[in-house]
């Protein structure tokens, strides 16, 4: 990924397709590889709050507030909507400025994370408008042979997954649920 690459990953949801959120030539291949309008928009995964916050100009309060409840429950893995991304791709960020980021928590993911050093895409691992791949065994092949490298971990693994809730939390205090 640090050289531009795009990998699969199983991620605290379903499998994904990943790269270094900054790249903007990695984010493009991804965005290809998914066969998708780059006007839809991808979400990126980190690992701490401190890594969250060098994303955005401002995290409002309600959103910490929603970070720290996520943290103490074992809800649903949910990813935030906030304005004023900053420090990404530009082909990442919606035309509003906003971008979609969730803290994870799984193992693997959370690690790949903070050795990284940096937010990463994670979008799930399918061709656009097909199903999402719950697991390894669900991603087409197609896929599989654009990226650059594929995750060893949870390969075998056969259980259900779902993407993640997705909140959009406006700097003025609205709230709208975009996927429970």
């Amino acid at each position: 990924m640090r050289k531009g690459g795009v990998i699969l990953y199983p991620t605290d949801t379903v499998w994904g397709i990943g790269c270094d959120a900054t790249n903007k030539e990695a984010v493009k291949r991804v965005y290809e590889i998914k066969q998708r309008d780059d006007s839809k928009a991808l979400i990126c995964l980190v690992d701490s709050d401190a890594r969250m916050q060098r994303y955005f100009r401002n995290v409002p309060d309600v959103a910490w507030q929603l970070v720290d409840s996520l943290k103490e429950s074992e809800s649903k893995p949910t990813t935030l909507i906030l304005d004023g991304a900053i420090n990404l791709a530009e082909n990442l960020i919606a035309e509003d400025g906003s971008v979609g980021m969730r803290i994870t928590n799984e193992p693997f993911s959370k690690e790949l994370c903070f050795r990284f050093q940096k937010a990463i895409v994670s979008t799930s691992a399918n061709i656009s408008g097909e199903p999402a791949a719950q697991n390894y065994g669900d991603i087409d092949p197609r896929i599989i042979e654009a990226v650059d490298y594929v995750c060893w971990s949870r390969r075998q693994e056969h259980k259900p997954h779902t993407p993640s809730s997705i909140i959009k939390l406006k700097e003025n205090g609205e709230v709208t649920i975009i996927r429970k």
